[in-house]
């Protein structure tokens, strides 16, 4: 497993919102996109930004902080529909078919980590508000970026950190940063708990897979305890206080088949790359406040790709505190 790349600046782009962005992150889940298309934005920006001739900049990982949101659902009951729309005739006047697309309305603010070389004061804040108007015309997560309510407000321009200092100045800078980015809520990933609660599950039922343990923490179970408070009974769950936001979420994709030479596979989008059929791999995130998060590797993703086992996967270098090592509690 590897660790989170070098960068010397943070790139913040704060509470953009993003309108009709893809709530279905993948085949399991839904809420909130898939980390997967934010690393599709930092290579399409990165792209864009060496077609502009901002070509002294490497992108490394990227950060989510969102702000809210407003998933496109029914409203009322306990089961909820996506809103779906109709769209328009077919070529020859037929009723087109309904393709079930879940969409959801985001306000967010993307990080990026720069590695950045020979970058004065100058060209920075001319390549900031280049990325910035490079982004404004870019989707994210198949949503449109539109414009902001109050530009010439401080919360709204973006701004770099700088971590080529020590490390106290870097503390400063990545701890100022997270101000910014307050009241939000920052993705981290918590791969852990599926080996922890896998542990728990096999006391008991020694056949236990990860399957189980992931399915565990992503569904809040009741169960009915006759004697819990002096011998009157109440549900309980399987939610503890402290236990943290915690959600299931798609990380990258897994092989299901050999790599196929380029070209060979009928209709694949490209003919000049290798092909391979694959499937979504799943953890667990969990959404914490920026203020909580130690140093800027707690919140950045980045591509962990192994062909050679067939893994294609995002990953994410945050630890909660130890308290008996003295770290302040998450």
């Amino acid at each position: 497993m590897s660790t989170c790349p070098h960068f010397t600046h943070l790139l913040v782009l704060p509470h953009l919102r993003v309108h009709n962005a893809n709530a279905v992150s993948g085949p399991l889940t839904h809420g909130f996109p898939s980390i997967t298309a934010f690393l599709g934005v930092m290579q399409a920006l990165e792209r864009k930004a060496v077609a502009a001739g901002i070509d002294r900049l490497a992108f490394n990982a990227v950060g989510v902080v969102s702000h809210g949101w407003q998933e496109l659902v029914t409203d009322g009951g306990f089961v909820r529909s996506f809103r779906l729309t109709r769209n328009p005739v077919d070529k020859d006047g037929s009723t087109a078919a309904i393709v079930e697309e879940g969409r959801i309305h985001l306000e967010l603010s993307l990080v990026f980590a720069l590695t950045a070389e020979d970058w004065d004061a100058d060209r920075r804040q001319a390549d900031v508000a280049a990325l910035a108007y490079l982004l404004a015309g870019m989707r994210i997560a198949g949503g449109s970026v539109s414009p902001m309510e109050a530009p010439w407000q401080r919360r709204y321009q973006p701004f770099l950190a700088d971590f080529t200092g020590g490390d106290d100045d870097q503390r400063k800078s990545f701890r100022e940063a997270c101000l910014r980015l307050l009241p939000g809520s920052a993705l981290v990933g918590r791969d852990a708990l599926i080996e922890q609660r896998l542990v728990q599950l096999r006391a008991d039922h020694p056949q236990a897979t990860r399957l189980d343990a992931w399915l565990a923490l992503s569904r809040i179970d009741w169960r009915y305890d006759a004697t819990a408070h002096e011998g009157k009974g109440s549900w309980q769950g399987s939610r503890r206080k402290g236990d943290g936001w915690v959600v299931p979420i798609p990380v990258g994709y897994g092989a299901i088949s050999a790599l196929h030479p380029a070209g060979s596979v009928a209709n694949a989008r490209d003919a000049t790359t290798p092909f391979r059929f694959v499937e979504s791999l799943y953890s667990l995130g969990e959404w914490i406040g920026p203020h909580r998060l130690r140093r800027p590797q707690e919140l950045l993703w980045y591509a962990d790709s192994c062909p050679e086992d067939g893994l294609y996967r995002c990953r994410n270098d945050y630890r909660p505190a130890d308290p008996t090592a003295g770290e302040p509690s998450v």
